[in-house]
């Protein structure tokens, strides 16, 4: 039997049987007897369009043994014709899932989940963010995205009800925060920052405001917490099954260690298989990301390997920068990128959002930032770029600073 197909025999069990499994952004409920009577689609499935449609995917494939392929639409037509070639090769009953990376840093590629990573994310988050029957998780993240699909497989797997919006819509989320009893939800920091700038109250059934995807600066932190948000902070990837630990703490069953480069590497039962076209990964994932592991296991995340920025011989992590940033009066959220010089290396640029003039900011940089750390450019921007999962688009940042 697929685990899936056991999922929801479990949920039956445990559930009256009109428990509703899925609710579609056209406001359409499937109980957990009708998405068991859902006709299964084996081989591989290419889902594309709105986030109904990939959700119905997603639960055909997982009760027909096929292999469920969520196509982000800003792929270009060469990586989307590279990653489906490659797909196809690799499709088989045991493989749940292909997920896109998000391409911020490089060519997206392909992660294989197969049904041992999708059971075992499934279960061990449910664990940690107290998911059981009857709840409602609110799933506006875009289910191309690992952090969204797999709402659906720990709401199947614990017996609660996945509420899937198309996209982050404030004022829909707003209105089923406050109609529906709505237990968890997953937001990236722009997604909560909009929802406090309208005022929008955590319902009293919210137990978890699940946030990931990028860091949360600590002055939105705050902002949320004071207006009573149930925040837990996430840490994880594409490649661990969305999460690897919450508000600093391992998943049961994950583990973290620190590389000899100072690199964090993790195993977990989660993991990825590997990416399409290449070879399975061993226990231990590596990852790009700079922290700490203290003797209890916990794990602090400071940064990226790779978005180090070396100006004037000192090295600086942009996500330093931005954090103190998110202090200033008038910005919103702001974005550190280097520009190649041949004085210094590279000219640490700032890019922010928000009403603040690039005079007051610059003068607030030089009240409270270190001389090194300074941006010697800024520049105010409308939007700062994303990729289509939310996350911010560092390689799209230079192109943006004028000449």
């Amino acid at each position: 039997m697929l685990p899936f197909r056991h999922w929801l025999r479990r949920a039956d069990l445990r559930n009256d049987p009109r428990t509703v499994a899925l609710v579609l952004p056209d406001g359409m409920s499937l109980a957990y007897a009708d998405l068991a009577a859902t006709a299964g689609a084996p081989g591989l499935n290419v889902l594309t369009g709105g986030a109904g449609g990939m959700a119905l995917g997603l639960a055909a494939c997982a009760l027909g043994g096929g292999t469920a392929f969520p196509l982000p639409p800003n792929l270009t037509d060469g990586h989307r014709e590279r990653l489906v070639e490659l797909a196809g090769a690799a499709a088989a009953p045991a493989l749940a899932l292909i997920v896109a990376t998000s391409g911020s840093t490089g060519a997206p590629k392909g992660v294989r989940l197969p049904w041992r990573a999708v059971a075992a994310g499934a279960r061990m988050s449910a664990r940690a963010l107290g998911l059981t029957p009857g709840d409602a998780w609110l799933a506006c993240l875009p289910l191309h995205a690992v952090g969204g699909a797999m709402i659906l497989y720990r709401c199947w797997r614990a017996g609660a009800t996945a509420v899937v919006h198309d996209g982050f819509d404030a004022e829909a989320v707003a209105h089923d925060l406050a109609r529906r009893r709505i237990t968890h939800v997953s937001l990236v920091p722009p997604m909560l920052a909009r929802l406090l700038d309208l005022g929008v109250p955590p319902p009293l059934t919210l137990r978890c405001a699940l946030v990931g995807g990028a860091a949360l600066h600590d002055t939105l932190l705050a902002r949320a917490r004071a207006a009573g948000w149930p925040l837990r902070l996430s840490y994880g990837m594409t490649e661990t099954g969305a999460l690897a630990a919450v508000d600093g703490e391992p998943l049961p069953g994950a583990r973290f260690r620190i590389a000899a480069n100072g690199t964090l590497e993790i195993a977990t039962p989660a993991r990825m298989a590997g990416y399409l076209g290449e070879r399975d990964i061993g226990a231990w994932l590596p990852t790009r990301d700079l922290g700490r592991v203290d003797a209890a296991g916990r794990v602090t995340v400071t940064g990226r390997a790779d978005d180090m920025l070396v100006s004037g011989g000192v090295n600086i992590q942009p996500a330093d920068i931005e954090a103190r940033l998110a202090a200033c009066p008038g910005v919103r959220e702001a974005a550190i990128t280097g520009i190649d010089d041949p004085v210094w290396g590279q000219i640490v640029t700032a890019l922010y959002e928000g009403e603040a003039s690039e005079a007051s900011v610059a003068a607030w940089c030089r009240a409270h930032l270190p001389r090194t750390h300074r941006p010697r450019r800024l520049h105010r921007v409308a939007r700062l770029p994303r990729t289509a999962s939310g996350k911010l688009d560092r390689r799209a940042l230079p192109a943006l600073v004028a000449p």
